[in-house]
């Protein structure tokens, strides 16, 4: 029996008066009174301990946000995206909606049964995450394979920022060659600028390091050799040296099962062009602090190959020739027109300027197209000497 109870039947039943009950058991008078008043209201059970729960909690979750957490977690599983407390707070806060803790939306989660258990998993303390200081210091890349609707087995070719892990590049081919990936490096480079280094496993359209370097350098390998970046690759069989892109292949697969499978590469190439925007603007990474990976790549200033800092007198260029066969290049503050010939038109090439001497050479294969000195008087520099000048304009 509890003492609230033995101190209501000693007053009650035994004639014990409030002042000797108070006393004897240790408590006010006033707290006497409220046991009496209590079993007389409710009876002898009403004196027992009362829970000191609030009646009410204003920062108790509504039904309205349970409700759009739970529908939340459908839309992203449903899209083949990341669907976790996180990433639902992420998106409630984009709709102008307070989130509550993310210990709150798992616990949500869980007692609507969304929540599978992973015994198995890796703790994250067994982890040891590296990471590049800037965008660019490294650009990890790899393919992995996906089938169109019959059957058609593709490669696509994913270019990644290792410290942003902004989506480069996103590009299906079939399959991937040497060339497409040394073309995709170089409309990707074009468009975010050169990185530092590149990491890759030891395939033979990155390296041909492991076939012992029979024939020499690969296109690709040539033109990080050209540029100055630094080739890395993984130790074979050890796929965790590249593990940010091992891990975003699993996020990419996820996302393509949602969509209705594509018929053509042109179809699938549309898809992987939505979800590089997805994944770049629209999906927060738990490694970037909730950050969206464009975010985190325009943060901070861009790293770039040893071989073009600032003051030297060394450039790289990467363009197209165009329809006719000339490129053009700025020299002493007036743009120059350069023959190359209508053979090459179209094609990537690679411009290595030092001063007024111009080397162009292949973007995919390296062999050199033409070497030149600039000519300060005049705008068209002409494959022959014996050519017609061009009038300036």
């Amino acid at each position: 029996m509890s003492k609230q109870k033995v101190i209501v039947l000693a007053v009650r039943d035994q004639g014990l008066s409030v002042t000797d009950a108070a006393r004897r058991y240790g408590v006010s008078r006033r707290w006497v009174h409220e046991l009496l008043r209590r079993a007389a209201e409710g009876g002898l059970d009403a004196v027992e301990p009362r829970s000191k729960r609030p009646l009410s909690n204003p920062r108790r979750t509504t039904e309205a946000a349970t409700s759009r957490i739970l529908d939340l977690r459908g839309e992203l599983v449903t899209a083949g995206l990341d669907a976790g407390p996180v990433t639902i707070a992420w998106h409630l806060e984009r709709e102008g909606l307070r989130p509550p803790s993310t210990s709150t939306i798992r616990r949500i989660l869980h007692t609507a049964g969304l929540i599978t258990p992973e015994p198995k998993k890796r703790p994250k303390t067994s982890l040891h995450r590296f990471e590049a200081d800037q965008p660019n210091e490294t650009w990890q890349s790899d393919f992995t394979h996906w089938a169109l609707a019959d059957g058609t087995d593709t490669e696509i070719l994913n270019f990644l920022d290792d410290h942003s892990r902004y989506l480069l590049a996103c590009t299906a081919f079939a399959p991937v060659t040497v060339t497409t990936v040394v073309a995709t490096f170089l409309t990707t480079a074009a468009e975010h600028g050169l990185p530092a280094s590149t990491l890759t496993d030891n395939g033979m359209v990155y390296t041909t390091r492991l076939a012992g370097g029979r024939g020499g350098r690969n296109a690709f390998e040539h033109q990080l050799h050209a540029l100055g970046i630094t080739q890395k690759n993984g130790s074979p069989s050890h796929p965790q040296t590249q593990g940010k892109i091992e891990r975003f292949h699993q996020t990419l697969k996820r996302w393509l099962t949602g969509q209705p499978r594509a018929h053509t590469l042109e179809d699938l190439n549309e898809q992987l062009e939505k979800f590089r925007h997805i994944y770049n603007h629209e999906r927060p990474h738990r490694a970037l602090d909730r950050r969206t990976p464009a975010a985190a790549y325009a943060a901070t200033p861009k790293a770039a190959p040893s071989g073009a800092k600032q003051g030297d007198h060394w450039r790289r260029r990467i363009d197209r020739v165009d329809q006719f066969g000339k490129l053009t290049l700025r020299h002493a503050g007036q743009l120059r027109h350069i023959g190359i010939g209508r053979t090459h038109a179209r094609k990537h090439v690679l411009m290595l300027i030092h001063d007024a001497d111009v080397t162009i050479s292949d973007a995919t294969t390296g062999e050199i197209i033409r070497e030149l000195t600039i000519d300060p008087e005049r705008d068209y520099q002409p494959r022959e000497s014996g050519q017609r000048k061009t009038p300036r304009s």
